[in-house]
């Protein structure tokens, strides 16, 4: 049920709040929004009696909001990119059937997109939209249906679809480590790459190896993609997801270092809110992935 008409201001007295906010004065936001000064003026005395609240501080020829103008226009102006991400959303698929997806960059890249068309030729009823969020988020503050997520079952309020367990390989350029290395405790010598989500790896691979309770220092990377081309080029080893670099193995641009694929500490699943009731598109990318992971 929505509020009261009467606590729901013009959407002209909330751009104009929303632009001198972010601009600073009335004149750049009449400019910006294609009015004179003076009608922006008026929008906002207006927004001022409606509310009735003072907006502003007014100082000469400057307008100041007051701190409660300024946490009242966070939250429109997030309002506001949502009316007009949802009016993006419909013109991109009128009859509706739009799935808003946060993706991992990696396991988007390598994993999902490459199967996406298959879902578009079974539902093409369904606009899947991907973003990327790197980690976990309240989806009541989102446009999200549903994310990708790494790690254990640990995000709060929402269902899980296990899609694959993860292994990692230890690698570097040939021209780093030209033959694998004789001990595991040779990568000590080596300067090594990590993501800085993910700085306990080189400590549980080398665990896995038998040297337990060792952190080496590391070159810290925020995504695979960039930590995989500084591997590439030699700036070091890297523990990167055998599903990522299959073909820079088989081209020989990565070789392993030492031993084979070791399990990861986490598994990637697709994951929703617990207690939003599922729209249709949900449910039919839903099933279809259940079946992509069950081939």
């Amino acid at each position: 049920m929505l509020v009261s008409r009467r606590y729901l201001p013009s959407m002209p007295s909330l751009l104009a709040l929303e632009a001198v906010d972010r601009l600073g004065s009335a004149s750049a936001a009449a400019e910006e929004l294609k009015l004179t000064q003076g009608a922006v003026s008026r929008q906002l005395q207006v927004l001022e009696g409606q509310l009735g609240v003072a907006l502003f501080i007014r100082e000469k020829h400057r307008l100041r909001l007051t701190q409660g103008a300024r946490d009242y226009c966070r939250e429109v102006r997030r309002m506001l990119q949502g009316i007009g991400q949802a009016t993006l959303t419909l013109r991109a698929n009128p009859g509706g059937g739009a799935l808003n997806l946060a993706i991992l960059p990696a396991f988007g890249m390598h994993w999902l997109a490459p199967r996406l068309a298959r879902f578009a030729g079974q539902h093409p009823e369904v606009t899947v939209n991907l973003s990327t969020r790197l980690k976990p988020f309240a989806f009541e503050s989102t446009q999200f249906d549903a994310a990708i997520h790494y790690g254990r079952q640990d995000w709060p309020g929402v269902e899980y679809l296990p899609l694959m367990q993860e292994e990692m390989l230890a690698v570097a350029a040939p021209a780093l480590v030209a033959a694998a290395l004789p001990r595991a405790e040779d990568v000590l010598t080596l300067p090594l790459l990590q993501l800085e989500s993910r700085t306990g790896d080189w400590g549980r691979w080398l665990a896995h190896h038998g040297l337990p309770s060792l952190r080496p220092p590391a070159m810290l990377f925020d995504q695979f993609a960039t930590m995989m081309q500084g591997a590439i080029h030699g700036l070091g080893a890297a523990l990167m997801p055998t599903f990522l670099i299959e073909r820079d193995l088989e081209a020989g641009r990565l070789v392993p270092i030492f031993g084979g694929p070791i399990a990861s500490a986490g598994s990637y699943h697709l994951v929703w809110p617990k207690e939003s009731p599922a729209r249709a598109p949900l449910v039919s990318f839903r099933a279809w992935l259940a079946g992509e992971i069950s081939l």
